[in-house]
């Protein structure tokens, strides 16, 4: 239970350029030093070992860059929040970009309970343009497509075609064909490498960006933080 006075703010970041060589859990602890650094006044988990009380959305993997990720801080009192993105932008290494900071109201659900999908471009290497985009069709077309996965050493076969909400060749890159991609992340999920190993043997995953993370609100799709505007293209292509 929040302290009286307590109150939650979600973070909108970019990640891109070589900071997406960075671990999640070591971009977690860059961004409790920030939040040191700053002063701010965080709240904390009780007991032998207190933690700030931060609470991340979906993993990134290492070497993918994003235009949306999302952090949720409790602090112990409310804030001014209009110069807070560029102050924790200030303070964290080239690369980690803080776009907005929202104030969560009483009963948000937390960013892991509330994305139901992300939209991705993924780089696909090794096949020309007409292999991927028959490939792509293949996939779109098909009733299911079964996959196996190992969880906890047991392998599984799942039919994650339900799991690509939207799929697209975008066109072809400097290295190899690019995708846009829709992928969910609830009761069937798939990661851009996975879906890279679908398309056929051979191909590989080259450079990939989250674009979106999507939750539904109302029966409506929405963002957790709406994009601050043009800036945030602006900074990823500093850092790419």
């Amino acid at each position: 239970m929040s302290a009286p006075g307590a109150t939650s703010i979600r973070i909108r970041f970019t990640k891109a350029g070589r900071v997406r060589f960075v671990s999640h859990r070591d971009v977690a602890r860059l961004f409790e030093r920030a939040l040191r650094r700053l002063r701010l006044p965080v709240a904390y988990t009780e007991g032998f070992s207190p933690r700030p009380k931060l609470s991340f959305g979906l993993a990134l993997t290492v070497a993918h860059e994003s235009e949306a990720e999302y952090l949720d801080v409790e602090l112990k009192q409310p804030i001014d929040l209009e110069a807070l993105p560029a102050e924790l932008t200030s303070v964290l290494p080239d690369g980690l970009a803080v776009d907005a900071v929202v104030t969560n109201e009483p009963g948000t659900m937390s960013l892991q309970q509330a994305i139901v999908s992300c939209d991705w471009t993924i780089e696909v290497l090794g096949a020309t343009e007409d292999h991927v985009r028959a490939a792509v069709a293949d996939i779109l077309a098909a009733g299911e497509l079964p996959m196996e996965r190992v969880r906890k050493g047991k392998t599984t076969v799942t039919d994650v075609r339900p799991a690509i909400l939207e799929l697209e060749v975008a066109g072809p890159t400097t290295d190899g064909v690019a995708l846009r991609a829709s992928l969910a992340t609830e009761s069937v999920s798939l990661r851009p490498a996975e879906l890279v190993r679908a398309l056929g043997p051979g191909l590989v995953e080259g450079r990939v960006r989250r674009t979106h993370q999507w939750m539904t609100v109302d029966g409506a799709r929405c963002e957790p933080v709406s994009p601050p505007g043009p800036s945030t293209r602006r900074a990823l292509e500093r850092a790419s």
